[in-house]
């Protein structure tokens, strides 16, 4: 097996396990999960509020916190840890279940074309790359990535790990291959940003045919994901979008026989590359090429920290069965929530905001700031008739205070809670 551990090493992580059965079972996950379902149901509760602290992890759970040894039994540790330190210390409306998902043995390859990347020695640190798409002919080296399923190392996973913890949490094995598809991005690591830029306008056929092909090879991985039968649900406690969570009873399809499909499913999409470009390059050189990957999923997800306020009209407009649009710190809040409620009908779409993580890295934390700020947005979106909901991400750092993210949680909850007084 790949995956040894020491008795000192299981005796930790099972301590761990028991906590995290221990907080699944409290009533408090149940109440969670219906404001989940009502929230993307868009018969919104209150605003739930989510607080992922990604790239502060390391300063709210330093390496240093761990005990265990092997590197196996550290990468579960940590979930583990985070699972429980996010419980105790953020109170936010994020659900702790029982469930420990293990992944399928799954390879996949890539696009074939490496970007020579070169990184600094400083950790976190800027790169640079040099883009291996230089002319048209180049396009056509481009493969399309293959994804190769191996049953027995997915039943031998499983095992490992039921024998570990089964007694205690859900083993199961789960499919997760994608975070986005927004297509745009592993296009601008093929042919580099600036060019990408420069294509818009000097060399539009190359970018809408590198676009086609990225299109044409992201469909067909998908579909060969979901022939091998290692494709999951994430109609429960997954995440979806970027910084949301996939309770609702309209997925699976009612066709659904136990063969997950892409229909059965939430997709993603955004285009953070894409931030400064004009709402009808974006349209003609992004979502055209992203529209047949949206197509085949039962509800979608758009955007990330690109501002998408001057964007909505036509986000609205062409992609099918929209539930959730993502709000960054660099759109207009006002313009944003205007937008939404004129494109459809009030609430049809959620208001996916992401406050300012500026408020958490400042050499000062200013609460007062953030109350204001939350209130504020509220009051703009219950103006508007708009499904808000609050996501707390791309936190870098905390400025080594991890008290700024207890702080911040306490405010944003109790002024969702105010929102419905």
């Amino acid at each position: 097996m790949p995956w040894q551990i020491t008795d000192a090493d299981r005796r930790v992580v099972r301590d761990l396990a028991k906590r995290v059965a221990e907080v699944a079972a409290e009533p408090v996950q149940a109440q969670r999960r219906a404001l989940w379902y009502a929230q993307n149901a868009l018969r919104p509760i209150r605003p739930p509020v989510y607080i992922s602290p990604e790239g502060a992890w390391i300063e709210l759970l330093p390496t240093s916190a761990l005990t265990c040894e092997s590197d196996a039994a550290r990468g579960i540790e940590l979930a583990l840890r985070r699972n429980i330190y996010a419980h105790e210390h953020f109170g936010d409306d994020q659900v702790v279940d029982a469930q420990w998902r293990v992944p399928y043995a799954v390879t996949n390859t890539s696009w074939g074309l490496v970007p020579d990347i070169r990184r600094p020695e400083a950790r976190r640190g800027a790169y640079v790359w040099d883009a291996p798409v230089r002319t048209m002919a180049d396009i056509e080296r481009i493969e399309t990535p293959t994804a190769e399923h191996d049953p027995d190392e997915s039943r031998r996973r499983l095992a490992w790990h039921q024998e570990l913890f089964g007694d205690i949490l859900d083993v199961c094995l789960h499919g997760r291959w994608w975070w986005a598809l927004g297509l745009i991005d592993e296009w601008t690591r093929l042919r580099g940003i600036t060019q990408t830029y420069l294509d818009m306008s000097d060399n539009p056929e190359m970018l809408h045919a590198g676009m086609r092909r990225l299109a044409e090879g992201k469909l067909a991985w998908l579909e060969q994901l979901e022939a091998l039968g290692v494709l999951s649900l994430n109609n429960g406690n997954d995440y979806v979008g970027s910084g949301s969570f996939g309770y609702t009873d309209e997925l699976p399809l009612p066709d659904f026989d136990g063969n997950v499909r892409l229909a059965d499913l939430w997709g993603f999409c955004e285009a953070q590359t894409m931030s400064e470009v004009s709402p009808a390059m974006h349209e003609e050189f992004v979502l055209t090429h992203q529209l047949p990957v949206l197509e085949k999923f039962g509800l979608n997800c758009y955007g990330c920290c690109e501002p998408l306020d001057l964007k909505l009209d036509f986000l609205m407009a062409r992609i099918p069965r929209l539930r959730r649009v993502s709000i960054s710190p660099w759109a207009d809040v006002r313009r944003s929530a205007e937008k939404l409620a004129r494109a459809r009908a009030p609430g049809d779409v959620i208001f996916s905001w992401k406050p300012n993580p500026a408020f958490l890295a400042a050499v000062c934390f200013d609460e007062e700031a953030v109350r204001a700020d939350i209130r504020k947005t509220i009051a703009v979106a219950s103006e508007h008739g708009c499904a808000l909901e609050i996501v707390l991400k791309d936190t870098h750092t905390c400025n080594n205070q991890p008290e700024r993210f207890d702080a911040w949680a306490r405010v944003a909850m109790e002024e969702a809670r105010r929102a419905v007084e």
